[in-house]
């Protein structure tokens, strides 16, 4: 656990050496909270409550997909990655340390979001449910890390950044999380539920509200939790035996 927290520390200093990689986590969910939610649905208290659950999985999703599938990419091509993974100490405590940072930027990407919604919109929900829904964020934050590190492992940089955004908002606008429960329009609706983004945003909008969430988006979540941790484990391996075997 150390080890993996001194891991967590240099890459949380790392990202703040570079203040913009910090604000663009947060900008793009804040944005669409002040540009879409507040003059949409901002005075409607349940619509601007299930909206707001809505752009935390949007900035959950863009956290861990561009902080992984990119800051991977980069850490790959730079001489300190291949000396680390020479120590005795072995690849968990370097991969729980960027778990942990981030989850801490993700948490630290969310404030933006929860700071709009409540100062600009009538979203409302309790202290229990709010603890429920920072709970839930670590829990949907795991497919959208798995899919971060498959794509880091696999591809270099520069084509890292390009498929990160590819993959990205096909799954923001497919999972519905641009509109409320039952609300998009009826070809999203149809295929939201297979996607990784439907299952995400239904837990939240069960965490702050009365939603139930659709069987068949959960347990596609579990399928896409499996197939890319799968993923991220075969690039991983891969890297490692192309460039030390």
């Amino acid at each position: 656990m150390r080890l993996a927290l001194a891991h967590a520390r240099y890459q949380l200093l790392e990202l703040f050496r570079t203040p913009i990689a910090v604000v663009g986590s947060a900008f793009f969910p804040a944005a669409a909270m002040i540009f879409f939610v507040v003059p949409a649905v901002g005075d409607e208290q349940v619509a601007a409550t299930y909206a707001t659950a809505a752009m935390v999985t949007f900035a959950v999703m863009s956290a861990n997909i561009f902080q992984y599938g990119i800051g991977v990419a980069e850490d790959r091509a730079l001489p300190w990655d291949p000396y680390l993974r020479t120590l005795p100490a072995g690849s968990a405590p370097r991969f729980a340390g960027r778990v942990l940072a981030g989850l801490a930027m993700t948490y630290l990407s969310l404030i933006p979001v929860v700071v709009i919604a409540a100062t600009l919109t009538e979203a409302r929900t309790g202290a229990a449910r709010l603890a429920l829904a920072a709970a839930v964020v670590g829990l949907v934050s795991v497919p959208f890390t798995l899919m971060g590190l498959a794509i880091g492992y696999s591809l270099p940089a520069k084509a890292a950044i390009v498929v990160a955004q590819v993959v990205f908002f096909p799954l923001a606008f497919g999972g519905g999380l641009l509109s409320g429960p039952g609300q998009a329009p009826g070809f999203i609706e149809a295929i939201a539920p297979y996607l990784p983004t439907r299952g995400a945003v239904e837990l939240m909008w069960a965490a702050v509200g009365d939603f139930r969430p659709e069987p068949l988006s959960l347990v596609m979540l579990g399928v896409w939790i499996v197939a890319l941790g799968s993923l991220a484990g075969w690039a991983y391996r891969r890297d490692e035996g192309r460039r030390f075997s």
